[in-house]
């Protein structure tokens, strides 16, 4: 891969690029003066293979979308990927062979694909965040800050999130951070206070537990509520989404933030200068 010059677009190319998220993702890098389509990946079984990535918008881009990994990367700065975590897993493999950053949007990844994330990124810049809307990263930063102020047992913590019938993994990647978050701001694990199923007799609620309920049904894009619930009173913080469209502008932001990333690992709250 040749680097650009520090004013010519970025070359980004796209995983999933037949499906609803890559083909918004398609349309926004054509609108963009930052950046340019320079590949578009899908699986070798989808009928758009071999077909223009722009075809869809009445325009021929001159990229088509191909299975081959290596063609898609081949002129590639950067790799959006919001696919499947084993899909994510070879993406990253061939990305560090070849130079190409990640910005990973990608949720369902278990410990150890998130610590082979972590492995490559110490040869590429890598983005990875289970959301990339500014909307829920500042809804992220708003739990931090409300975690800390409400750090006792006077407050019971519940997420709730609904997503679109066609979502495989519950609950969210997005609610997953969002627990996290909590419980990172409180000095304690997620995973000794998480509960994630109740069904039957189960007794009352365990002090310290932070609950998740998930729904999932028609084309709901994403929405995320968190409770605070005391005596008196709730405070509820909540991100609700209308479309992807706030995951596109998120992501094309993380694009642009790797511009000068030589490697590392990154979230959203270092694109948007939320960490400080």
């Amino acid at each position: 891969m040749t680097a650009p010059t520090s004013s010519a677009p970025r070359r980004v190319a796209v995983a999933g690029a037949s499906g609803r998220m890559g083909r918004m993702l398609i349309e926004a890098i054509r609108q963009s003066s930052d950046c340019v389509l320079s590949g578009a990946l899908d699986v070798a079984s989808n009928p758009g293979v071999g077909t223009d990535a722009t075809a869809f918008l009445g325009h021929a881009s001159g990229v088509q979308i191909t299975s081959n990994l290596r063609t898609a990367l081949a002129n590639a700065d950067v790799l959006i990927d919001f696919t499947r975590p084993d899909g994510t897993m070879n993406h990253l493999a061939a990305c560090e062979d070849l130079g190409v950053q990640m910005v990973i949007g990608t949720t369902g990844l278990t410990d150890e694909q998130k610590a082979r994330l972590v492995e490559g990124s110490k040869k590429i810049g890598i983005v990875f965040a289970p959301n990339m809307s500014v909307g829920v990263n500042v809804a992220l930063k708003l739990l931090e800050l409300a975690a800390k102020a409400m750090n006792d047992d006077g407050y019971d913590i519940e997420i709730i999130e609904a997503h679109h019938k066609h979502k495989i993994d519950a609950p969210s990647g997005t609610a997953l951070k969002m627990g996290e978050v909590i419980a990172k701001a409180q000095d304690t694990q997620l995973a000794d206070r998480a509960i994630y199923e109740r069904y039957g007799e189960t007794g009352a609620r365990k002090p310290g537990s932070i609950g998740f309920a998930t729904v999932r049904g028609g084309d709901i894009v994403g929405d995320h509520t968190v409770l605070f619930c005391s005596e008196g009173e709730r405070i509820e913080i909540a991100h609700k989404s209308s479309s992807r469209a706030g995951y596109v502008r998120g992501s094309l932001r993380a694009v642009a933030y790797l511009a000068d990333k030589k490697n590392g690992m990154f979230d959203m709250f270092d694109v948007l200068g939320l960490n400080d």
